[in-house]
């Protein structure tokens, strides 16, 4: 009797077929195709009888219907997602590090939405070569002799071990053996290039002398040096000028390749930021070749830049590792249009981590106060903004930002990571802030609107209770 009854009701459910002749299957086919829609209405219909061995009641149309259009909806929603970042991190690697420029995304929109010249010589008619489009300008900004741009800084290093340096071996202080993000480390990225790595030095201090007897010891390749972009040593430390392995490397006939890693073209002290050593600088001192990042304080796409002598460029254009590490059209776009920001002198204005750098606390305070007038809730703190992205390490700037107090902090940072857009904050003192430096003009509003449903408006405790205390 049991048997026959759960029989009974499993035929409550309509056959695949019942479905595909209703209304709302016509629009599922239309918007998602027929093959996805049948897909979900056959998972949703396993899925409800598995369910249903399992104890739970078959569910009537509306609730199978709903049932089907979320499954559809979860399969073709993307993953990758708008956020607004209001945690004051200006380069968070998590979220994608620098936003580009309204000319930058026009730039990539425009070469995206058709064909473009990527590989082909206008005036010629012949195929072309697609170096040529960043290179021109990165040659006028910096003075380099020739460039070349591929998807990130570490393929950058990579190719360049590997085109310069296989089977050789390479002469880098121990002080500088840095691992970046995601556990990729420096002496890992030399040896899958095939150079073999000749530390120097202690792990705080490395002398010229170090250098000179790896070389006479070694013949080395190359001499590297890499910033420390993403931590500090202090204390009892020393290491030698850039200028002075330079004159060491040029007398012994050997390239130095200084891996800067964040790319700064500004001073940034001019925003009461620690020094950041400049592309400028590392040619002054006489650096071969050149590699840094697009997307850290260049403000840019992610990329990996190379640039400096044109001998050694032309032997990594060559090596086959290029093809595989190059930059693509959009790429390419967007950071030719990030590097004219700079040619015309108007990176601070235009170039969106720039914008955010030079924000005076002033000016991010107005923007948290105008926030708290239009929720009628919130309280306006100062706190500290952080550069991140592996640059300026332990940096900071003096910020503004909104906090609240709710019952539950982890709730409401869930509650708004569940936002469309997702909003990310952060914790401070068991409040939960959001800064207005790193959370764009445009992004406001949207802002705004989902703090009107998540966090309901009440007075203001802490403005009441300090005016009652001081009448």
């Amino acid at each position: 009797m049991e048997k026959t009854s759960e029989l009974s009701a499993l035929r409550q459910l309509p056959a695949v077929d019942q479905i595909l002749q209703s209304r709302q299957s016509g629009e599922w086919i239309e918007q998602y195709g027929r093959p996805l829609a049948l897909q979900a209405i056959r998972t949703s219909l396993d899925s409800i009888r598995q369910s249903f061995v399992e104890g739970q009641s078959i569910p009537d149309q509306v609730k199978l219907f709903a049932q089907i259009s979320a499954l559809l909806r979860q399969w073709t929603m993307p993953s990758l997602l708008p956020v607004i970042n209001a945690t004051g991190v200006i380069l968070h690697t998590n979220l994608g590090r620098a936003p580009l420029s309204q000319a930058a995304l026009k730039a990539v929109q425009e070469t995206a939405l058709g064909y473009s010249n990527l590989e082909f010589d206008l005036a010629s008619g012949k195929r072309g070569s697609r170096k040529i489009h960043a290179e021109a300008l990165l040659r006028q900004l910096t003075g380099a002799q020739a460039a070349l741009v591929v998807n990130n800084n570490a393929a950058a290093v990579l190719l360049i071990l590997s085109a310069l340096a296989k089977r050789r071996s390479v002469v880098i202080s121990r002080t500088q053996l840095v691992e970046i993000g995601g556990g990729f480390r420096v002496p890992d990225v030399m040896k899958q290039s095939g150079a073999r790595l000749v530390e120097v030095g202690a792990t705080n201090r490395v002398n010229i002398t170090d250098y000179q007897t790896a070389i006479q010891e070694e013949n080395p390749a190359l001499i590297m040096r890499a910033h420390r972009s993403n931590f500090r040593i202090v204390g009892f430390v020393a290491e030698p000028e850039l200028s002075e392995l330079a004159e060491l490397a040029h007398r012994s006939g050997i390239p130095l390749v200084d891996d800067i890693g964040s790319g700064v073209l500004l001073s940034t002290e001019k925003y009461g930021l620690a020094h950041e050593p400049t592309i400028a600088e590392s040619f002054k001192a006489g650096a071969d070749l050149i590699c840094f990042s697009g997307d850290k304080l260049l403000g840019g796409p992610q990329a990996g830049i190379i640039i400096g002598r044109a001998d050694l460029i032309a032997r990594l254009q060559k090596h086959p590792l290029a093809r595989a590490v190059r930059a693509d059209k959009l790429c390419l776009a967007a950071l030719s249009a990030t590097l004219t920001h700079y040619l015309k002198d108007e990176a601070e204005r235009q170039i969106p981590i720039w914008q955010m750098i030079s924000a005076g606390s002033d000016q991010i305070k107005a923007r948290a106060e105008s926030w708290q007038s239009d929720l009628e809730s919130g309280e306006i703190i100062p706190a500290l903004s952080t550069i991140g992205g592996g640059s300026l390490p332990e940096e900071s700037l003096p910020t503004f930002v909104l906090a609240f107090r709710p019952k539950n902090p982890q709730k409401l940072l869930e509650n708004l990571r569940s936002a469309d857009p997702p909003i990310i904050a952060r914790v401070l003192d068991d409040q939960v802030v959001l800064d207005p430096r790193t959370v764009l003009p445009g992004q406001e509003e949207t802002l705004l609107q989902i703090l009107r449903r998540l966090i309901p408006n009440t007075p203001m405790l802490t403005n009441l209770r300090r005016n009652t205390h001081e009448k």
